[in-house]
């Protein structure tokens, strides 16, 4: 592979990664301090629910005004894209733990913090995890995007590719970019099963 393949590849994780840790960094506490209100939970499944129907390219396309070409609008629009499966799994996860195991760490004198360190959000990480898996996936592919707004990664190779017609440097941008969906996919799924050992 050459010095060139393992720029847009870092580019490429770079970028993803980083949308990726922004939007469990929001997720988790926006979900976690609304799970238990029913207003503030209402706004931010309706917020989830629209950020999911907003294709990411119209993100882009929105932020290139304020934010200007390259990584900072291809950021938003893959936080944006992430944001939807960990809130909603996070609100999934902390609501499906049983009143009745809630009740009996209660019962043992813990506090509500206490509860939520120790119980509450441990049985609710598996779930939790599955949002986090599934919007990694999402934003290693979509990262692709990135290329149209001068923002680097693998997507240049499909950019390129398809305008030049270069069809060995298009499939190389696509094969790697799916290679790369892939590998995150396993390694989560992988975390993802010790969690819930």
């Amino acid at each position: 592979m050459s010095a060139d393949f393992f720029a847009h590849l870092g580019a490429h994780v770079g970028l993803a990664g980083s949308a990726l840790l922004l939007a469990v960094a929001l997720g988790l506490p926006l979900a976690g301090l609304a799970a238990d209100r029913q207003l503030p939970r209402g706004l931010l499944l309706a917020l989830a629910g629209g950020f999911r129907v907003v294709p990411s390219l119209a993100i882009l396309t929105l932020a290139l005004p304020l934010l200007g070409l390259g990584f900072r609008p291809a950021l938003l629009a893959l936080v944006v894209l992430a944001l939807p499966p960990i809130l909603v799994n996070t609100d999934v996860g902390l609501r499906g733990v049983p009143n009745a195991t809630l009740e009996a760490a209660r019962g043992t004198g813990m506090t509500e913090r206490q509860i939520g360190a120790r119980v509450r959000w441990p049985l609710a990480l598996p779930v939790v995890a599955v949002g986090v898996r599934t919007a990694a996936v999402e934003v290693i592919a979509s990262a692709t995007l990135a290329a149209f707004i001068g923002g680097g990664g693998l997507g240049d190779y499909i950019v390129g590719g398809l305008q030049t017609g270069d069809y060995p440097q298009l499939v190389l941008g696509a094969v790697s970019v799916a290679a790369l969906a892939l590998l995150a996919d396993a390694l989560l799924g992988y975390a993802q099963s010790k969690l819930a050992v």
